[in-house]
C-alpha cells in the first residue's frame, strides 16, 4: 500500500496536507543507509540520537496545525528537515531551529538542493525559539519538552496555534494543540506519542 493512502486510511484528510506529503520525497531526508525504508510509515534513525518521525505523525502534526498559505511558521527540532519541507509547501515562511549543528547544516543543504526558499534553518538552542521573527502564527515543536518554553508562547501571536508532544522522557508524552486566543492560551491533549526529549544547550 502506498504511503500516502495508509496515511489517509488513518484518518488524515486535509487535501493539503496529503498532497504536501505525495511531492515530498522522504528519501531526500534519510541518510543513504537507510533510503530503502523511506517509503514506510515508520520513524528511523537519522544520527546524533535523532530521528525523522512516522510519516503518519508528520501528516496528523500538520493537519492539527491547520496551516494557510500566509502563516509564517516556527519550528523546533528540525532534525533531518523533513517536516520543515512539508510545512514549507503548505506556508508562506518557515522558520526552523535545531540545537545540532551538523543536522542543521545537513537540513539547510537538503532543503536548499530541493528548492526551499521560503524555509530556514538555524543551528542554535529553540528554547528561546527565533524572536527577530515573531509573532507566528504557527508553532511547531518535533522534540518533546515537559512543558511548554514560556518564550515560544510569548511568541505566538493572537489566535495562533501551537503542536507539540509534551511529556516526560521514557514514559507516555501527549500529542498537544494550544490556541491562543487575545491574552488567553487553551490547551488539549490528542494522542499518545514518543518523541525524542526538547534538549537544551
Amino acid at each position: 500500500m502506498e504511503m500516502i493512502d495508509q496515511i489517509r486510511d488513518r484518518g488524515v484528510a486535509d487535501p493539503r496536507v496529503l498532497e504536501a506529503m505525495r511531492q515530498v520525497p522522504r528519501v531526500r531526508f534519510v541518510p543513504p543507509d537507510q533510503a530503502g525504508d523511506a517509503a514506510n510509515d515508520g520513524p528511523l534513525p537519522i544520527g546524533f540520537g535523532q530521528t525523522i518521525s512516522q510519516p503518519y505523525v508528520v501528516a496528523y502534526m500538520t493537519e492539527l496545525l491547520d496551516v494557510s498559505p500566509s502563516h509564517t511558521v516556527l519550528e523546533i527540532g528540525t532534525g533531518s528537515g523533513y517536516q520543515a519541507a512539508i510545512l514549507g509547501r503548505l506556508a508562506r515562511e518557515v522558520y526552523s531551529v535545531e540545537i545540532v549543528p551538523a543536522l542543521a547544516a545537513r537540513a539547510a543543504a537538503v532543503l536548499r538542493e530541493l528548492g526551499y526558499a521560503n524555509v530556514h534553518v538555524r543551528g542554535g538552542d529553540g528554547f528561546g525559539g527565533w524572536p527577530e521573527h515573531a509573532p507566528f502564527d504557527r508553532i511547531m515543536l518535533t522534540a518533546a519538552p515537559e512543558a511548554i518554553p514560556p518564550p515560544l508562547l510569548d511568541q505566538l501571536g493572537a489566535g495562533g496555534r501551537l503542536v507539540a508532544p509534551v511529556g516526560p522522557q521514557g514514559a507516555v508524552q501527549w500529542l498537544t494543540v494550544l490556541d491562543k486566543a487575545d491574552e488567553s492560551a487553551g490547551a488539549r491533549r490528542t494522542i499518545p506519542v514518543r518523541f525524542v526529549p526538547f534538549t537544551r544547550r
